[in-house]
């Protein structure tokens, strides 16, 4: 898996030009395959509405700075990218493959991962962190540390 890269200031600029104009387009859509015209070329290209909507969340992260990574949600993935997605270890991932808390199969002799489940874990981890942190800030209030 490739390392994530933030993008340029050039290329948040112009993704923040264009992601409001896209965004307002995509409201007013009926075709569920619009065409675009490519102005360079002249060449007229037919995209699923779909594929828009996801070029409309592009550019909104670029335009905020954030790294933009498209995995097929379908995927399975080795342990080192599963690791590299959640930004841990290879060990720490087969550690919690092994201990059951992420589903996994065989092939031969390497695990796999559903990118669906390696989502879903991620997803659990931040609401775990969520309520974590509204607990200490709540034992924080109580022991009078905060000024409500």
């Amino acid at each position: 898996m490739r390392e994530l890269q933030l993008p340029s200031r050039e290329e948040q600029a112009v993704a923040m030009e264009n992601y409001k104009p896209l965004a307002a387009i995509l409201e007013q859509l009926q075709s569920t395959a619009p065409e675009i015209e490519i102005e360079e070329t002249g060449q007229v290209i037919q995209v699923p509405l779909k594929a828009l909507k996801l070029l409309s969340q592009i550019l909104k992260a670029t335009s905020e700075g954030k790294p933009v990574q498209i995995i097929p949600v379908a995927t399975e993935m080795t342990t080192q990218a599963a690791a590299d997605l959640l930004g841990c270890s290879r060990p720490h991932i087969t550690k919690l493959l092994d201990s059951g808390e992420i589903p996994f199969e065989k092939v031969g002799r390497h695990r796999r991962v559903r990118f669906e489940d390696i989502m879903q874990f991620k997803e659990k981890m931040k609401m775990n962190r969520k309520k974590l942190l509204e607990q200490m800030i709540a034992d924080d209030e109580e022991a009078g540390l905060y000024d409500v």
